[in-house]
């Protein structure tokens, strides 16, 4: 007897893959994906999952994607979790790895598979790759289902916390610089990474968000120091600061002074390297040192978007804030959902 097909809830939030070509150039219109794709035959194959498609209103440019966002996917996929066995969230290239790692963070025990893709040219287009993006997400979701929230671009799922967007023009848009696939899609599927934890069915827990004033500092020869003292002097929840190699910064001891009192009065502070494959190591070099002097923690591997949203999501934990922020130091440097690597 044939086995029931899997059914995939996805979620259009916008971007390129849906848009059409109009007078006025590409721009999304109601209605139109969901056309366009149930007009494929191999969209409707045997092999190839159920699926319903829910278009956001408004459809987004994912430049335009904040935490609230974030927080709209995520609840979206809560809603429907009971009656799918896997979801496809279709989005903009720009932030699409930022989105990524948030639902990750956002949903931490998430039993069935989350998949975000979305496409460089318009699924309409005769050369799109939203064919191939959109075909083998759903495939996979159905068919290699992983408990957890990957990307899938360019016969590659990568990890959705370990995905990087690293090119603007060609097909490869994102890389896992320090992190295998968990699956490659070839003439085979190839599987990857280890599986993170086992499929499940139980309603994962939530953790919403609230507002987090985060900034990105990135680090340049010649940086104003007094620039940056200033900025400390902000009503911050934290800083990510983009430091050198390993993570080294200037030893300018004002500076120095100027982080340790942000940590002071509770501003958490992040050491994030501009590089990008490696890992910080605060250890090795004086530079370094100063800054775990000065109260900075590790972003270790991590992602830039890894690092952003999973200090928006700590930052946003229920209780006492000095107990908050002490948490959100201690688990920054600790593997939550796979996000980063051991220490060798």
């Amino acid at each position: 007897m044939k086995s029931a097909r899997k059914r995939i809830y996805i979620a259009y939030t916008g971007g390129t893959i849906g848009m059409a070509r109009t007078e006025r150039g590409f721009q999304p219109l109601a209605g139109f994906l969901e056309d366009k794709i149930r007009s494929l035959a191999e969209f409707s194959r045997d092999e190839m999952p159920e699926f319903e498609l829910h278009e956001y209103q408004p459809l987004l440019d994912s430049s335009d994607m904040t935490p609230a966002q974030w927080m709209q996917i995520a609840a979206d996929i809560l809603t429907h979790y009971d009656r799918f066995d896997g979801f496809v969230v279709l989005h903009g290239t720009d932030t699409m790895a930022y989105t990524a790692s948030a639902l990750s963070f956002m949903l931490p025990d998430l039993g069935k598979p989350v998949i975000v893709t979305g496409s460089q040219i318009p699924l309409c287009e005769p050369r799109s790759d939203g064919h191939d993006n959109l075909l083998n997400a759903l495939y996979i979701a159905a068919h290699y289902p992983r408990a957890e929230v990957g990307l899938f671009f360019h016969h590659r799922l990568l990890r959705g916390n370990r995905a990087t967007k690293i090119n603007s023009q060609g097909f490869d848009a994102f890389d896992s610089p320090n992190c295998n696939a968990l699956l490659h899609a070839g003439i085979t599927i190839e599987p990857g990474l280890p599986e993170l934890r086992p499929l499940h069915n139980t309603l994962p827990q939530f953790n919403a968000l609230k507002h987090a004033a985060v900034a990105v500092v990135t680090l340049y020869p010649g940086i104003d120091f007094s620039l940056l003292q200033r900025l400390l002097e902000q009503p911050l929840d934290g800083v990510i600061l983009q430091t050198f190699g390993s993570g080294n910064a200037p030893q300018n001891p004002a500076l120095m002074a100027a982080f340790k009192q942000a940590s002071e009065r509770g501003v958490v502070l992040v050491n994030h390297s501009q590089c990008l494959s490696g890992r910080v190591d605060m250890d090795s070099y004086a530079g370094g040192h100063a800054l775990r002097e000065a109260g900075f923690v590790s972003a270790a591997d991590m992602t830039l978007e890894a690092t952003l949203t999973k200090l928006h999501v700590l930052l946003s934990a229920p209780g006492e804030r000095s107990h908050v922020l002490s948490e959100a130091r201690r688990l920054m440097e600790v593997s939550l959902c796979g996000e980063l690597s051991a220490a060798k």
